[in-house]
Formats: structure tokens, sequence, C-alpha cells
């Protein structure tokens, strides 16, 4: 198994809870994070070599990203795996997978790449890359059957994790913020390079929002230590490190769930918050040139997911030059003080929880014991799945 990020790990961890019963003796290894070593994975890289986003930013470190996904075919290929699966990382799974297949092993990609919002052209690639595709969203199921590639569409794992009615009460009492003052999540991302890009702006923000209500609370989750280190590097360097704000590592679903408002950069959190029921802003920033190449690449107006499923913009999307601190902060007032709007985006979203929400660890390990020929001790038999 290969995960890239935080994200990735989090969805393998669940396959890997139903998955773990049905082979208890199996050695289970590749990539991954903390959730996945739960239930007896071995990673064999640190997760973190691959958590790159942008075009450059990913061609600076390509040399070691392709040395590690070089070095993983060459021991798969000789270990003959009864199965790999590719949990999201498409860039580093689906060329790793297509010389997997042509080597007879069989291929599961969990969460199909976006095809349907942007680089349509990758089906071709996937259906030699891919023996069975998990796909998380209902309407993907169809897109990629048409294309010949067998797919399952399993749920969303983060709509079985995120309780339909958060605990706002619990959330703040868990970091300590009393009182009733507006609380703001910010989510600048979980990615060096995210933070690179986006923390300046984004803390920029909450500058200016605590200059217009100064009680409000500023809640900053980190993905790790290391991460947090360089968000108070790049802060110090900025002239930002006396922004009262509340750091916290790895809970990133209790700052959501506290929060009355989020700003969160592009990407699996925006659908997390959306599944929180929280008004959000969603911002983004990249290297330059990067943005100049990907901004071309989309044919649909959006880029958070939320706005994706409902094919619409439900909440607002700043990025790149848009994404400034006056821009993000005013838009976050607006989501803060709107009632209405409030209300419309809490039972939209609670709209989509429900049609998200499936046993995702069940189905998708299923769905791997089909391909392999073995039986599933949720249901006792072979599962018969093409």
């Amino acid at each position: 198994m290969v995960a890239g990020e935080t994200s990735g790990d989090l969805l393998a961890g669940r396959m890997l809870s139903g998955l773990r019963p049905a082979l208890p003796d199996a050695y289970i290894h590749g990539i991954g994070g903390k959730h996945m070593m739960q239930h007896g994975f071995v990673s064999d890289w640190p997760m973190e070599k691959l958590a790159v986003r942008g075009l450059f930013e990913v061609l600076a470190h390509y040399r070691e990203i392709k040395g590690i996904q070089n070095a993983l075919r060459d021991r798969l290929l000789a270990e003959k795996p009864a199965v790999f699966v590719g949990v999201d990382a498409p860039d580093f799974n689906l060329g790793l997978e297509m010389q997997l297949k042509d080597a007879g092993i069989p291929t599961v990609h969990f969460i199909g790449p976006s095809i349907w919002a942007w680089r349509a052209g990758r089906i071709k690639k996937i259906a030699r890359a891919v023996s069975h595709m998990l796909v998380v969203f209902p309407f993907e199921e169809e897109i990629y059957r048409k294309a010949g590639i067998p797919a399952t569409y399993v749920g969303h794992p983060m709509a079985e994790v995120i309780p339909l009615v958060p605990d706002v009460a619990a959330a703040r009492a868990a970091l300590g913020l009393g009182g009733e003052a507006p609380v703001v999540a910010i989510l600048p991302g979980s990615r060096m390079s995210e933070l690179k890009y986006n923390t300046v702006a984004f803390i920029g923000a909450a500058k200016l929002l605590l200059q217009r209500e100064p009680g409000m609370r500023i809640v900053v989750p980190m993905a790790g230590e290391k991460q947090r280190q360089y968000f108070q590097q790049l802060l110090a360097e900025a002239g930002l490190q006396d922004v009262p704000l509340t750091l916290t590592e790895g809970q990133s679903h209790v700052a959501i769930a506290a929060a009355d408002a989020v700003l969160v950069a592009s990407g699996t959190a925006t659908l997390e918050v959306a599944l929180f029921k929280k008004p959000m802003v969603i911002g983004y920033k990249m290297m330059r040139a990067s943005w100049h190449v990907l901004r071309h690449m989309g044919y649909q107006p959006w880029i958070g997911l939320p706005n994706i499923l409902a094919q619409e913009f439900l909440v607002p999307e700043l990025l790149q030059d848009a994404a400034t601190p006056a821009s993000l902060a005013d838009a976050l007032l607006a989501q803060l003080d709107n009632a209405a709007h409030r209300a419309m985006l809490q039972q939209r979203f609670t709209d989509m929880h429900h049609a998200l929400l499936r046993n995702t660890a069940r189905e998708s390990a299923q769905a791997v014991l089909d391909l392999i020929g073995r039986t599933s001790p949720m249901t006792g038999v072979a599962g018969t799945r093409g």
C-alpha cells in the first residue's frame, strides 16, 4: 500500500480496519502514516517524502521521489504481493500501478483521480494501471465503468468518522476555548509546500479579523511538529509572530468542530469542513509558475470539493492573487455575519453527508478481498464483485 499524505493515511487506515480481520497474518507494507500503522502496517519510507504539491515543487523533489518509486517497484516485482493498493497520490501511484499490473500483480486504486474536474485524458492511463477502482463519490462509479475500469462506490470514510451533529461545546472545552467569543479555525495545509505559500496570507487574514473582532479566538491545527516549527518560522519572517493563535497538533477535527467558520486550503480538508457543517472560505496559493500552468488544465469553475459536489459556489474560493489577507478576512466575516446563509449551508452540508455515508471500511476491504479471492469474516463467503 502507498499513501502519500495525511488524508490518504486516514483513508487507508479505514480500509485496513476492515481488511486486517480477514488477513490477520498478512505482511502489509509500503508507504504510509500513523493511522495505517495502527493496523500493523510497515512503512518502508517516511510518508512525508511524497507530501509535495504543485508542478514545480514536485520537480524540485523529482529525483528523490522517483528513486523511492523505483526502489519500491523493484521490491514488489521481486516479492509478487497478492495485491497493491494505491491510496490517492495519483502521480506517484498510477505509474507504479501500471508497471505492477503489467507484471501480473492486481492493483487497486482507492479514490479515483478527479478526471471529472481536470486532466480527463488520464482515463486511458488509469485503465492500463488499475485492476479495480474504489471511488468515494456516487457519480464516479459510472464514469469509470463506462471507460472499462471496474469500480465500486464505497462512500467517503470521512462521512463515517465525522458525526452528523458535531459536539461544539465538547470541542471548545477540549481546546480550552470558553466563553461566547467567535472561533475561527485556520487550516493552511498539511504539506510543507502548502504552508510555504498559504501561511502568511492566512495568518495575515487572522490579524485583520482580530483587529475587527478583538475577542475572536483563532485555532490553527498543525499536522506535526515539523510543520509547526516551519509555520512558526514563516510567521517570524513575516512579522506575524505576535498574532495570538491557539496552535494544536493533530487535532484538526476538534478545531473544525469548535469553529464558527473556517479558512481552509483546497483539498480533502474542504470536504471535512463541509461534513462538520461549517461555513468556510477556501483559499489557496502556490508557486506562480505552477499556477500559470495548472489553472488552464481544469474544466470546471470550482476547485473545492463542497462546491464541486454541489455544482455551484456554495462557499467562496479565493485563489492565488485573489487570496490576500484583506479579501480572506472580508469573506470570513461575511460568512460569520449572515445567519440565513449559515442555516442554508448547514442543510446542504447535512444532505451531502447523508449521500456520502457508507460503511467504507467494510466496502473497501471487501473489494480488495474479492479481487484476490479471499473470504471475508464479515460475510463468511468470498465476494463476487467483477
